[in-house]
């Protein structure tokens, strides 16, 4: 399964990127997000490894990310691998008239394990491309009021 989603924010590349890159304005966009640790490599560079921690209601999310491709603004690609599926996510921002930004993620799902994953991947795919882009309409409005 493979979406792209693509929003435009009211601020200039440098100031977006800044802030979608820094680790305290998680909470601020990402519903659940309990934490980042950095397990290997220096952060945000290509073969780092962190583990990332969302709660979701009584369960708890866990995420290993590594770093596949970084040089942003104009790319990060990393493989997100969870118990039930694997992930990889390319995110761009690409400069705009009028000092704005466009934000575009690229997701691809390679792997689901486990039956319940499997059906909601069959019957449901929407629910995954619109997690993506409530998180992204999230970022835009945290990053217009700052």
């Amino acid at each position: 399964m493979k979406y792209t989603c693509k929003i435009e924010i009211d601020q200039p590349i440098d100031k977006v990127v800044a802030l979608w890159q820094d680790e305290n304005n998680f909470k601020a966009w990402q519903d659940g997000f309990v934490s980042i640790e950095h397990l290997s490599g220096s952060p945000e560079t290509v073969g780092a490894k962190s583990r990332i921690l969302f709660k979701q209601g009584r369960r708890q999310l866990e995420l290993l990310e590594t770093v596949m491709l970084s040089n942003l603004p104009e790319e990060k690609t990393a493989l997100y691998e969870h118990k039930h599926m694997t992930n990889t996510q390319t995110t761009r921002f690409e400069k705009r008239p009028d000092n704005k930004t466009a934000y575009i993620s690229e997701v691809e799902y390679t792997q689901f394990n486990g039956f319940f994953p499997k059906i909601m991947a069959i019957l449901f795919p929407s629910m995954f491309k619109k997690q993506s882009e409530k998180w992204m309409r999230q970022f835009k409005k945290f990053a217009e009021r700052q």
